[in-house]
């Protein structure tokens, strides 16, 4: 029996990079797909990604680009104009971060890239702290479009989207992550800056707070570190 193959939207980031590593140890053939789509970070995320998929031994890496979302605009990682907010964790509101329904245009690519390639599975590295922010983060999302895949498909494709971390916090898959041995150093989230991380961003500070929770030290560089620790 051949090996299941599994589509990773790849996005240079700790969360897909984890996705990927619990796709690889499920005993999927890893296709892992980047795009680039003018977020301020795109050249580092896409380094990173490239990486991750000789890292993880892809049997495809696809890289992407396009510049419809940051030519509609509307967010601060796209949109020039406007400035990436600092660190607010306790926030329910929407992000000035969030590309308009930027999910749906990233699982368009992904399904497509996946029937092409008979793949079984699509992830996607959303998580709990992402969802009460980011509407097209939410479990309801990715059950609807689960219904779009399957309609608008070939009869005999089956592609599940799989959200393996949608009910988990950052410091839950940065636990996951750490016993699967993803290689973190080649991963990316500051929505700032392309070296050094500046540490005070959204990103940064749920990607700190994880580290920190689990008695960890993160292996990129930071300007600066501020402690993030839950009480």
């Amino acid at each position: 029996m051949s090996e299941q193959r599994a589509v990773i939207l790849a996005s240079g980031g700790m969360d897909s990079a984890t996705a990927a590593a619990v796709a690889q140890d499920a005993g999927y053939e890893l296709y892992m797909l980047h795009t680039s789509y003018g977020q301020q970070t795109e050249s580092k995320e896409y380094e990173c990604a490239q990486a991750q998929a000789e890292a993880f031994d892809a049997a495809d890496f696809l890289h992407l680009t396009t510049d419809h979302l940051s030519k509609i605009g509307a967010s601060s990682l796209t949109d020039d104009e406007m400035d990436v907010e600092e660190a607010d964790l306790e926030s329910d509101e929407i992000p000035s971060s969030y590309v308009p329904f930027r999910n749906a245009n990233l699982l368009s690519m992904a399904t497509s890239y996946a029937e092409a390639n008979d793949c079984e599975a699509v992830f996607i590295g959303a998580h709990s702290e992402d969802f009460s922010g980011y509407p097209d983060c939410r479990p309801e999302f990715f059950e609807a479009f689960q219904q779009v895949v399957d309609v608008g498909t070939k009869p005999e494709t089956e592609i599940s989207v799989e959200a393996p971390f949608v009910e988990l916090s950052k410091t839950d898959i940065a636990e996951r992550g750490l016993e699967l041995d993803v290689p973190y150093e080649h991963t990316w989230s500051c929505y700032r800056e392309e070296a050094p991380a500046c540490g005070t961003c959204d990103a940064c500070a749920f990607r700190l707070q994880a580290f920190q929770n689990l008695g960890e030290r993160d292996p990129i560089e930071y300007a600066e570190r501020p402690d993030y620790t839950e009480s």
